[in-house]
């Protein structure tokens, strides 16, 4: 019998992984171990960067208002997803990374940016410096506080951040049975050591994800 997929990120991506993973008949465990909400935001002239930043989709979500401004900067994503909200917003999408923040600054400076602004979550991996000028936080994750555990027993897990692995090693003490599915290696690194078996697939789509987690399912 297949073992189920546990899906953790915030809503409504959550949703989405969850229902792509029982649309190929598995069991997905939704169990989102962040919140996240919008928080009070001033976007800046445009006039003073050359491109715009974003490694999350969340941004998009609870970025509001202030993201019209902005429209006129050239938008570098992390991942297909936040490439195509970005698109379906209006944004020209000059360049994505498969591979995470370092790989799109990299792709991004390789363009010719020099003075990005960078639009993200309260805690990030990216700070100015570099070619990114400034950095603004337009959403927020909290921690989920009723979290089970237990519901995560014998599963594949997808940990699709570094914060959401040093969460999930927070909560389980008894790893052995458990298998992780890590977007990059710094969440493979904050998941800890005992599992029983921790891979990171080559790229971060979600599909990419999801194909590796169902083939350690099996």
């Amino acid at each position: 019998m297949a073992r189920p997929i546990a899906v953790l990120r915030p809503e409504p991506g959550n949703r989405v992984t969850a229902s792509a993973i029982e649309a190929r008949g598995r069991t997905a465990i939704r169990l989102p171990l962040f919140e996240a909400r919008p928080l009070v935001w001033q976007a800046p002239d445009p006039s003073g960067f050359d491109a715009l930043i974003v490694t999350s989709a969340n941004t998009l979500r609870h970025g509001g208002a202030g993201l019209d401004r902005l429209i006129a900067l050239p938008f570098y994503a992390v991942g297909e997803a936040t490439a195509e909200a970005a698109k379906r917003m209006g944004f020209h999408v000059a360049g994505m990374g498969k591979a995470g923040s370092v790989q799109l600054l990299e792709i991004a400076e390789a363009a010719g940016v020099g003075r990005a602004l960078h639009l993200a979550g309260r805690e990030r991996s990216i700070e100015a410096g570099g070619i990114v000028a400034q950095v603004i936080a337009v959403y927020a994750s909290d921690a989920v506080a009723d979290v089970d555990p237990a519901r995560l027993a014998g599963s594949v897990a997808l940990v699709q951040s570094a914060r959401a692995g040093a969460r999930l090693a927070e909560l389980v003490a008894d790893r052995g049975n458990m298998a992780i599915v890590a977007i990059s290696a710094r969440a493979a690194e904050a998941v800890g050591k005992g599992w029983e078996r921790v891979v990171v697939p080559d790229g971060v789509a979600g599909e990419t994800m999801i194909d590796t987690a169902i083939a350690l399912a099996d």
